[in-house]
């Protein structure tokens, strides 16, 4: 069925017959975009593998909320997910409808389930239609009741049974191979998000494959967990009915949000996240009572709120973005919840810790004065970029970005950074013209460590990236979703991805740390014969290669992109593109790293690179 209709599509046959009403399960399969987002092979957390895994924890996690099951034991061992709660085990006669059949469940009388995840009953469907292998078992009043699918439909359903085990429900599956093209589950994705559930949910313990996550402090432990640079003050600490936030500072340049929305982590974030960064700034600037502009009180925050929202509406299916501007159908707005929250408890706070408001204080005049000895600069700067924008000859712009209102697939915006200009002509002739931009850089990039903001208004090349990217202010209007840096493999190359990446962190260390910044890989040979061509990464894929086509086969090595002709270049960018994201953790001394490598030249990093000398033969 699938594959006929896809073929009336391609072919453009319109007639009686290609008028067609799918069943739940080819409409999922054939469009699993609009139900988990991208597919991906599991190498990045939004990939759809993670999607169908968290459809299936948010609904033992909304029974944990309910009050039921204080214990989720989820295993994973190649590519077959487990996951079983103890709660009160889904209703026996209606294991199979909240499983296969779309729009059941009992989140839509929100007295139930008042404030949880999933509302639309389309979740657990959607991992049953996309998954080669699923069963669903659920123990009840110590009876049990078990039905496997294969693809959505059924193959076996089980009469009910009686069992001793507690009460709760058993979800196993194996995403479809056929779908999800070469995954794999990365433990790194894993348990990011698995910390992420019991930040959010304190009390709640989750195994994973045998290790425990717990968590006692909720946000404060989460801030803990993601911070890269060192706080100033004691993290602060408020929740409430409905409300939780966590607040400190940073000696870093701009903002950092984590925001929730009912335990989803909003990574795009929404109305909530607006709101409090609009509210907590007022609440600061009037417990000081002085005309501090709202930039200098949030350079360097680092925040974390999450909220519970009744019937909560999202911007996407994925569920990255609130939409929603009330806490329910009753009321009050989430702007004022926010703010009667922050304006109580943050101003109490500060009164009650002076030695924290004073750190804060000092903080806030220490940005204001370099936003003061900058503004000139600054001012001139953006009327270059605004002249820029109508005609950047830097930028090769896309048709869509990631801040517009509406349009399909924005998560695939990217633009690549290239060095010179015969990459960037390569680039520019094969790229889609919809979705990938190209930024051309000339020459290497300043080193921007140890240099102040001032730095990326006054060098042309960073104030038009800066523009290019819109990230002035914050993340919020973000226009590409990934950053790709595009240099060549060698040693020029290495240097200018250095140079680019000590600008991100000193100036937008947000950018890394939401993983928008990826490092293209390119291939290093072309081994083909009169038949076949192979483009090899590695040596071992090389020789692989030679293997395969030989005898003989004729072997080129590229020494830059810019040998790479358009034609070729369109394979390394497509669909099938190799991207190595650049991840930021805690455990990551991004100070220390920085002053080490690109600092002045010290006797350390001399001996290193003496130490570490290695003399690249040809090929």
């Amino acid at each position: 069925m699938e594959n006929t209709l896809l073929n009336q599509i391609q072919e453009g046959v319109y007639q009686d017959e290609s008028i067609v009403t799918l069943d739940w399960r080819e409409h999922i399969r054939l469009r699993p975009g609009m139900y988990i987002g991208k597919l991906g092979d599991g190498s990045n957390p939004d990939d759809g593998v993670y999607v169908l895994l968290k459809e299936v924890l948010d609904n033992s996690v909304d029974e944990y909320m309910m009050g039921y099951g204080k214990t989720i034991e989820v295993n994973i061992s190649e590519g077959f997910v487990s996951v079983r709660d103890y709660g009160r085990g889904v209703p026996l006669n209606k294991v199979v409808d909240v499983s296969s059949k779309m729009n059941t469940g009992a989140k839509y009388d929100s007295v139930a389930f008042k404030k949880s995840v999933g509302l639309n009953g389309v979740g657990i469907k959607a991992v049953n239609a996309l998954s080669s292998f699923f069963r669903i078992q659920s123990i009840r009043d110590r009876q049990s009741k078990t039905v496997d699918f294969e693809r959505g439909l059924i193959i076996k359903d089980k009469a009910l049974e009686a069992s001793e085990e507690d009460n709760g429900t058993l979800v196993e599956f194996t995403p479809d191979a056929t779908l999800f093209k070469n995954y794999e589950y990365r433990d790194m994705h894993i348990e990011r998000l698995i910390k992420n559930y019991v930040f959010l949910n304190s009390g709640l313990t989750i195994i994973y494959n045998g290790q425990k996550f717990f968590s006692k402090n909720g946000l404060q432990d989460l801030l803990n967990e993601n911070m890269t640079s060192e706080s100033l003050y004691p993290i602060i600490h408020l929740s409430g009915y409905d409300i939780e936030i966590a607040l400190t500072h940073g000696n870093q340049y701009g903002e950092e949000y984590y925001s929730f929305v009912n335990g989803q982590h909003t990574t795009q974030g929404g109305t909530h996240q607006t709101a409090f960064r609009e509210a907590v700034t007022r609440t600061i600037k009037e417990y000081y009572n002085k005309n501090h502009d709202y930039a200098d009180i949030r350079m360097g925050m680092i925040a974390a709120v999450s909220i519970k929202v009744e019937e909560p509406v999202f911007e996407s299916q994925t569920k990255t973005k609130l939409g929603s501007r009330d806490m329910g159908p009753k009321g009050p707005s989430i702007s004022k919840y926010i703010g009667d929250f922050l304006k109580k408890e943050l101003d109490n706070y500060l009164h009650k810790h002076p030695e924290t408001s004073d750190i804060l204080l000092k903080k806030i005049t220490e940005s204001e004065k370099e936003r003061k000895a900058i503004s000139n600069v600054t001012k001139l700067a953006r009327e270059r970029a605004k002249k820029a924008n109508l005609h950047n000859k830097k930028l090769r712009d896309c048709r869509f970005h990631l801040n517009d209102s509406k349009g399909e697939n924005l998560e695939e915006t990217s633009i690549f950074i290239t060095e010179g200009d015969s990459a960037s002509g390569s680039i520019t002739k094969s790229r889609d013209v919809n979705y990938q931009a190209v930024f051309s850089l000339r020459g290497k990039p300043l080193n921007s460590y140890g240099m102040t903001k001032k730095v990326v208004y006054e060098n042309e090349e960073f104030n038009l990236l800066q523009a290019a990217l819109n990230i002035e202010d914050g993340l919020e209007d973000l226009r590409y979703n990934k950053v790709i840096i595009a240099t060549d493999a060698d040693v020029d190359g290495m240097h200018i991805r250095l140079l680019l990446m000590t600008f991100f962190l000193q100036f937008f260390p947000d950018l890394i740390k939401k993983g928008h910044v990826y490092i293209l890989q390119t291939p290093l040979f072309r081994v083909r014969n009169k038949k076949e061509v192979r483009y090899c990464y590695t040596d071992e894929e090389r020789l692989e290669a030679i293997e395969a086509l030989g005898p003989n086969p004729e072997i080129t090595r590229f020494k830059g992109l810019g040998e790479i002709s358009p034609e070729e270049f369109k394979h390394f960018i497509g669909k099938d593109m190799r991207l190595d994201k650049v991840n930021l953790r805690k455990e990551d001394l991004v100070k220390e790293l920085l002053e080490f490598y690109m600092g002045k030249n010290t006797p350390e990093r001399q001996n290193f690179i003496i130490d570490n000398l290695v003399i690249e033969e040809e090929v």
